[in-house]
């Protein structure tokens, strides 16, 4: 088997960085489609990346220390992704060598040209409704593939690393990632615009990236509830209000779930919070315009399995909720604030920014947002910035956005370590009430979610 990209067929691929969750997603599709595949990574020996490594290592990936090693006679390409920097072993061995150097965006759009493909973009929720399309495709019998940038429970549970899978239909599944301006290489049979925020870019230059995909695509669903993407051209629409296409009759948002009701029909989904049930409404609009029954659909979002580190709660023998979130800019990090009240009154906020110019950009909107959301009795922790490596300007700190909150309501910290927390979270931190970790990119921070509940006991169950 081979992937064709620009007219040239490649057989060999070699992944840098192909640990992380964009790259090993689309490795695994590619593994199982007949390629061989290697890739090396700078976290190879790492205990938070040893599943990930031992699933590609199952289905017959090559890995390699990041030195140039795994690039060998038969590597055709390597594919890299735009946080590999051009310092890197691996690209110095393939300019020596004159082996094409793809971008992973290269790779997703030759493999989306090949399916009948549903691409999910937005600046908040696309792996949460990348997977829930996912599951409610699979439960109607639609068998799709995946390419997804986090892991999906239900695929865990089945032993495989849980972004990845493949079918037996020509439907596709994937997460369009707009953060680095690639996703306008797509063509896919359907595109869904979730909303739009201030992220890795301003408002007005990501909806041109999305109004770009929309144009590339056969068909497009919008969200309605969101105003800022009424300027793009869509077929359809999704929202909770009635100023959308598919909308449901009814909701109700509850502590753990969420309920809405359309045509007669119940959804009861497990997850809490406005922002997935409007995730959900986009998962069934798009499911329905592919075919799905909405009574094999109702059943298919009661039992939905969740993604990892996606509002993941777990419950505590001292009776303490500990939520592990993937929530890393403003209008996610709201959001997440909102659903975890309807746990409990009273939270402990943990959060570790990401990238030293991701968190130079949002500075003025995290402050906005903690002191529009966090109230009395609250407590607000900011963990180091995490650094990946590479060049930075680290021209600012976590302590700089605690200073820049001023007076306010709550307490507020910005610890020099994880370990300087404990004490705090055990003396602040009650049973019945919250703690609420959040942040992106660092794969140790589901084991650090497992360490705080091991301060109240562990998890139940």
């Amino acid at each position: 088997m081979s992937l064709l990209i620009n007219n040239k067929r490649y057989n060999s691929i070699h992944f840098t960085g192909i640990l992380g969750s964009g790259m090993s997603a689309i490795a695994q599709y590619l593994r199982w489609q007949g390629l061989n595949i290697s890739g090396s990574d700078r976290l190879i020996n790492s205990e938070d990346t040893a599943e990930v490594k031992s699933g590609l290592l199952d289905i017959g990936c090559q890995i390699f220390e990041q030195d140039g090693s795994g690039i060998q006679k038969g590597t055709d390409a390597i594919c890299v992704s735009t946080a590999i920097e051009n310092s890197n072993p691996d690209i110095a061995k393939a300019q020596k060598e004159a082996i094409p150097i793809l971008h992973r965006s290269d790779l997703l759009a030759a493999i989306i040209a090949t399916r009948k493909t549903i691409a999910i973009a937005g600046t908040s929720g696309k792996s949460t409704v990348t997977a829930m399309i996912f599951e409610f495709l699979f439960s109607s019998g639609k068998s799709p593939s995946l390419i997804s940038g986090a892991s999906l429970k239900r695929l865990e549970k089945q032993g495989l690393i849980g972004n990845a899978f493949q079918g037996t239909s020509d439907l596709l599944v994937v997460e369009a990632d707009e953060s680095d301006g690639t996703l306008t290489k797509y063509n896919p049979f359907m595109s869904i615009i979730l909303n739009v925020s201030k992220d890795h870019k301003n408002e007005a230059d990501i909806l041109e990236l999305f109004d770009k995909l929309t144009s590339q695509s056969d068909f497009s669903l919008i969200n309605a509830d969101d105003k800022r993407l009424h300027s793009l051209n869509s077929s359809f629409s999704f929202g909770l209000t009635n100023k959308a296409d598919w909308h449901p009759d009814t909701y109700e948002l509850k502590s753990h779930t969420s309920v809405m009701t359309r045509n007669g029909i119940q959804y009861q989904l497990p997850l809490p919070g406005l922002h997935n049930l409007s995730n959900c409404a986009a998962a069934l609009c798009a499911c329905e315009k592919l075919g799905c029954d909405p009574r094999s659909l109702s059943d298919a979002v009661s039992t939905y399995q969740g993604v990892a580190r996606r509002f993941t709660v777990y419950q505590t023998m001292q009776g303490v909720h500990v939520v592990d979130d993937f929530a890393h800019n403003p209008e996610k990090i709201k959001a997440a604030i909102k659903a975890a009240r309807g746990i409990s009154n009273h939270l402990a906020v943990i959060y570790q920014p990401h990238g030293f110019g991701p968190t130079r950009f949002l500075k003025n909107e995290y402050i906005d947002v903690f002191r529009n959301e966090l109230q009395a009795d609250d407590l607000l922790l900011l963990l180091p910035i995490y650094y990946a490596g590479g060049s930075a300007n680290k021209d600012i700190s976590s302590k700089e956005i605690i200073d820049e909150l001023g007076t306010v309501a709550f307490e507020k910290h910005a610890p020099q370590s994880r370990s300087d927390i404990f004490d705090m979270l055990k003396k602040k931190v009650k049973p019945g009430e919250c703690v609420l970790l959040m942040g992106a990119r660092d794969p140790s921070l589901s084991s650090f979610a497992r360490k705080i509940t091991d301060l109240y006991g562990g998890i139940t169950g």
